[in-house]
């Protein structure tokens, strides 16, 4: 049980395997971490750190993953509000992310196989990519984001994607106006 506050700060080379984490402020600005089969609550989960990867793990928090770069996450629960923002090269496989804001100016987050749910995700992003995931209670998705995705079901809206292309099975409402910057994106409905 790692429950103690600013544990891991400025560390490396640290191996994380069937432990509970309950601990604000958890792995501030270390490198080479893995974490597995394990549960975690944190706020500003790894704040500005590098080569992290997560396999089994069940997390709680807010503004997780921030400023990060080099995230691997797998077979995963999160449950965090404004996860991932101004992160590099975030893979995520399988997993369910949880929480509104998701991901605000990340560049090369990757998501594949994963549920995604809560309000105004996605935004801001570069080089962002979806893989058949699927998306619960999203709105205003995809704003002002460079994005490749393939969402299976439904989207509740999507609104001013900057570039790139969005396919999904069906979509509440494309919004696509009051930019302010020039808006190519394109979002294609599947036909049934």
């Amino acid at each position: 049980k790692l429950h103690g506050i600013k544990a891991l700060r400025e560390c490396r080379d640290i191996t994380i395997r069937n432990c509970t984490v309950n601990s604000e402020e958890f792995g501030w600005k270390c490198e080479n971490i893995t974490v597995s089969d394990s549960g975690m609550k944190s706020a500003y989960l790894f704040l500005d750190s590098r080569d992290v990867t997560l396999d089994r793990v069940k997390m709680k928090g807010k503004y997780s993953f921030q400023y990060m770069e080099n995230l691997e996450i797998r077979d995963s629960d999160l449950d965090t509000k404004d996860a991932f923002w101004h992160s590099k090269n975030v893979k995520v496989y399988d997993s369910i992310v949880k929480g509104e804001y998701l991901a605000w100016f990340s560049e090369g987050l990757t998501l594949v196989n994963c549920k995604i749910i809560g309000t105004q995700p996605l935004c801001y992003c570069k080089n962002l990519t979806l893989v058949n995931c699927t998306m619960e209670a999203t709105d205003l998705a995809f704003e002002y984001s460079d994005v490749e995705a393939t969402i299976l079901g439904h989207v509740d809206s999507i609104k001013n994607p900057r570039s790139g292309s969005i396919t999904v099975d069906s979509v509440g409402e494309v919004i696509m106006e009051d930019a302010v910057m020039e808006c190519t994106g394109k979002v294609v409905i599947r036909e049934a």
